[in-house]
């Protein structure tokens, strides 16, 4: 509504203002040779805000302007602060239909240059540009001080889909507008406020996996910022894509080594003693990483026991993420490519350190392959 209210206000300006200015200049003669020009410019008063033009029968012409319509810029101000109040997010389309009407974009409602109404709309455009910029501070703070409610059960954040409605929204509205400075500079900031706002999660009291909630609002942020084309947010776009799948890691890292978690103990161990540098010929005479120690360990963990952990780790990973992203089969797939260099490593300490002890995990990579496949299949 403030949109058309300020464009119909405009559009109405335009011709009686350039009227108004072409009847002085010919009224009285305020022109580059007229011989009244220095006295005209030596007895009305300045205006104040206006500039010192190039030439002083324009600046003649403006200070007679600025008094007959010495309250326009007074009530265009005004209804600029009824604008916010009404609507707060309205500063992005009066800033749009200011911007084009002083840069001449705005077809044959656009202030002339050089012109009374031009120069008055460039002050306008000023505050236009203060109480926008107000805004998108209020709109990252709200956002940086926006705290989880400590019974979320994950999914994507309310900050995040705000930013998201933010940045639609500012696209619709600066899409016909040539001047995007003022919006880049604002969406960079958003970008960087709903950042912040989801690494603030690392310190949050939440009931699910935090690494799991930040790996899924980035993803969404990426593929957010996939479906559109904003050259001032490629960079943040490339930075959510990393942040996901630092979380991803940081979280395939913590819960690889649940399902074989005493052998994952034992091996840390024994590559800590190799670290001190116990040689691996003499490892095993070690009493607590004896070969009889490293079958008890094996033993607890056959091929069946090995995929009950593994059913259950996946449930586990279902509870954490959220339906919306779908991001199961992708944490899933990375969990066991984790769990297969775990299993790697494993079989290579057994080889280095227990060479002709003919032992062995009770199960090959083929039997761990199949238990993460029949696992895949029956979900």
């Amino acid at each position: 509504v403030s949109q058309q209210v300020l464009e119909q206000v405009l559009g109405e300006l335009q011709p009686l203002c350039t009227s108004e200015q072409q009847f002085l200049q010919e009224f009285f003669c305020l022109g580059s040779g007229s011989a009244e020009l220095q006295v005209r410019v030596s007895t009305v008063p300045s205006p104040g805000p206006f500039p010192s033009l190039e030439h002083p029968w324009e600046e003649a012409t403006t200070q007679l302007l600025s008094e007959i319509f010495s309250c326009l810029e007074p009530e265009l101000r005004a209804f600029l602060d009824v604008c916010n109040k009404v609507q707060p997010l309205g500063c992005l389309q009066v800033l749009v239909t200011l911007s084009d009407s002083v840069l001449g974009t705005w077809g044959p409602c656009s202030a002339p240059p050089s012109s009374f109404l031009h120069t008055l709309l460039g002050n306008v455009l000023l505050l236009a540009k203060s109480n926008f910029n107000r805004c998108i501070g209020t709109l990252c703070k709200e956002m940086e001080e926006a705290k989880p409610a400590s019974r979320t059960r994950g999914g994507i954040l309310p900050c995040v889909s705000r930013f998201q409605e933010l940045v639609a929204l500012s696209e619709e509205v600066f899409q016909t507008s040539q001047r995007r400075g003022e919006l880049d500079r604002a969406q960079l900031r958003l970008a960087s406020s709903v950042f912040s706002s989801i690494s603030s999660l690392s310190s949050a009291n939440l009931k699910v996996n935090t690494d799991m909630v930040m790996m899924e609002n980035f993803h969404h942020i990426h593929n957010f910022l996939c479906q559109r084309d904003i050259p001032c947010l490629e960079g943040k776009k490339r930075e959510a894509k990393q942040r996901c799948r630092e979380h991803m890691e940081k979280y395939i890292s913590t819960y690889v080594g649940q399902p074989l978690e005493r052998l994952k103990n034992y091996f840390e161990g024994v590559k800590a003693r190799l670290a001190q540098g116990v040689k691996e010929e003499e490892l095993s005479f070690q009493l607590a990483y004896s070969k009889q120690e490293l079958r008890k360990v094996i033993e607890k963990y056959p091929g069946k026991e090995v995929k009950r952990a593994l059913e259950s780790l996946y449930r586990t990973i279902h509870k954490h993420l959220s339906p919306e992203e779908n991001l199961l089969p992708v944490v899933w797939q990375a969990m066991e490519q984790g769990f297969i260099r775990q299993y790697r490593e494993f079989e290579d300490l057994i080889q280095r350190c227990y060479a002709g002890a003919g032992i062995a995990l009770d199960f090959t990579m083929e039997d761990l392959l199949s238990y993460f496949n029949s696992i895949t299949m029956a979900n």
